[in-house]
């Protein structure tokens, strides 16, 4: 293993190929980064809700996901990022593809501002999700992440998987 580290638990083969070819076709291949696509779902919006995460590492993979019984869809997309961020073991390169400009422009845009202003919007209301935020905040500090956002649902192999993991968490959410 590099000294990147790859995500704990990461040598799953998906079913149906070798662990290899998958990673190539999410775009894993990139030196020593670990790859991560996330997304989260939501029925109704608040409502049930899920999250799903795939991370890719050279030749290994690690699929997560999770849900919550009454949630948003963005703090669905903002627990997928944390949940996928703490998997890794140690600080780590990180290709982090979201289709959330929520999660995209709140992490390297708006949280400077919020930070700044005691976690007040600029009209100064609480910001929504705050200790999401916080958490993504410390466990992003941890790591080297480049930050991309892609379009949903439109064919790219790593944000339809994250999906289907997000839409699996939801329909297996725990209760609560």
């Amino acid at each position: 293993m590099s000294v990147a580290g790859p995500p704990q638990g990461a040598n799953r083969s998906p079913p149906g190929g070798s662990a290899a070819a998958t990673a190539a076709s999410v775009g894993a291949v990139r030196g020593d980064a670990v790859t991560i696509h996330t997304d989260g779902a939501c029925k109704g919006n608040p409502g049930p809700g899920g999250w799903g995460a795939l991370l890719a590492f050279r030749d290994h993979e690690k699929e997560l996901f999770g849900g919550e019984a009454h949630t948003t869809n963005n703090r669905m997309e903002l627990t997928a990022v944390i949940r996928a961020l703490t998997t890794l073991k140690r600080g780590c390169d990180v290709e982090l593809y979201t289709d959330s400009q929520y999660v995209k422009n709140g992490i390297q845009s708006w949280i400077h501002g919020w930070k700044k202003n005691g976690w007040k919007t600029s009209d100064r209301k609480p910001v929504k999700n705050a200790e999401l935020w916080r958490d993504l905040d410390e466990i992003a500090a941890k790591h080297r992440i480049r930050w991309h956002w892609v379009k949903g649902h439109n064919g790219d192999p790593g944000n339809d998987r994250a999906d289907a993991l997000a839409n699996r968490g939801c329909e297996e959410r725990s209760p609560g």
